[in-house]
């Protein structure tokens, strides 16, 4: 498991995006690791600011702690290790992240009572505060105020990404060249797009069953007893996937059972409670399906070429012997 979570980290882009959390983790081997660094030392120097190993630390811990929990693996501080050698090539991506954030800032700033709303939501889905601090080390987090840091920067990022795509539009004529050059991409295996609740009993499947069926909200249930951290801070919503992706009984209830219908099914896990939200067959996508997808994927290129120039023109350098192998001490 070791080399295909190095490889999501390093190839994730993960500093501009999304959390997560738990299932129960390995121990992490033993490994011959360097000293740790001073945590006062400047790693890396993008534009006039300076950052410094505790810096980067922080950035790297929620990193790792991303591909953990989109794992099922809440973050512990061993994995750290287990990540170690993938401190130096994420320091390539810290640096550039931190100048996409110097962009961002110059024209765009985050809602303070959006932010405010937000950590409110997050702390109101933990009975106590000794709950919530849990489920932020689970996520990567130090602390409460760090998660209101990374949502503000996401925040300012995202309105920054958004302004320069909305920059870039196409025409039908060239969306349909587009189409008719490339149709390979566009044809489609069978897919069902699900989400779902995990719980341990029956009997707290046939409850929540219940609460659905008397209307209450599917992500809020989700968020407050599903027992699948990869998909509860997430409202329950696993996304799409083909056949044989899932354990028998899910892949059977997601490709045979009733769309947007409450199903109940057991596995190996525990009791699903599930709703297929759409199933689409295999075959070509239609024009009109793919079309607002080539325009997406132009705008996102053309995007990340303007992305590029602008980061291009912003002096930095990095020092990748400093990161260390292991997190400095502080």
């Amino acid at each position: 498991m070791k080399r295909f979570l190095l490889t999501a980290l390093l190839l994730s882009g993960v500093a501009l995006a999304q959390t997560s959390a738990p299932a129960t983790p390995t121990t992490a081997p033993a490994t011959t690791a360097a000293p740790a660094q001073d945590s006062t030392a400047v790693v890396a120097r993008v534009g006039q600011e300076s950052f410094t190993v505790a810096d980067f630390d922080r950035a790297f811990r929620l990193a790792v702690a991303r591909v953990l929990n989109a794992q099922g693996i809440p973050f512990e501080v061993s994995y750290l290790t287990e990540f170690a050698e993938a401190r130096g090539d994420f320091l390539k991506q810290y640096v550039r992240d931190r100048a996409v954030y110097q962009l961002a800032r110059v024209n765009n700033k985050a809602d303070a009572s959006t932010l405010d709303k937000q950590m409110q939501e997050a702390r109101a889905d933990f009975e106590t505060d000794a709950a919530f601090q849990d489920a932020l080390i689970a996520t990567g987090y130090g602390s409460a105020d760090e998660l209101r840091a990374e949502l503000e920067r996401q925040a300012i990022v995202g309105a920054y990404l958004q302004g320069i795509q909305k920059r870039f539009t196409f025409g039908d004529a060239l969306v349909n060249g587009y189409y008719n050059l490339h149709k390979d991409a566009f044809r489609q295996d069978p897919e069902a797009c699900v989400k779902h609740i995990l719980v341990t009993t029956q009997a707290e499947a046939q409850a929540i069953t219940k609460d659905l069926t008397g209307g209450a909200d599917f992500a809020v249930l989700a968020k407050a007893k599903s027992q699948d951290p990869g998909s509860a801070a997430q409202g329950g919503d696993l996304g799409c996937f083909g056949p044989g992706e899932m354990v028998d009984t899910f892949d059977a209830a997601s490709f045979k059972g009733a769309v947007n219908q409450v199903q109940t099914v057991q596995s190996q896990f525990g009791w699903h409670v599930l709703v297929v939200t759409k199933r689409t067959q295999a075959g070509l996508l239609p024009l009109a399906e793919a079309a607002p997808r080539i325009r997406e994927q132009l705008a996102r290129e053309a995007s990340q070429k303007y992305l590029d120039t602008q980061v291009a023109r912003i002096s930095s350098e990095s020092f990748p012997d400093r990161v260390g192998a292991v997190p400095a001490t502080k």
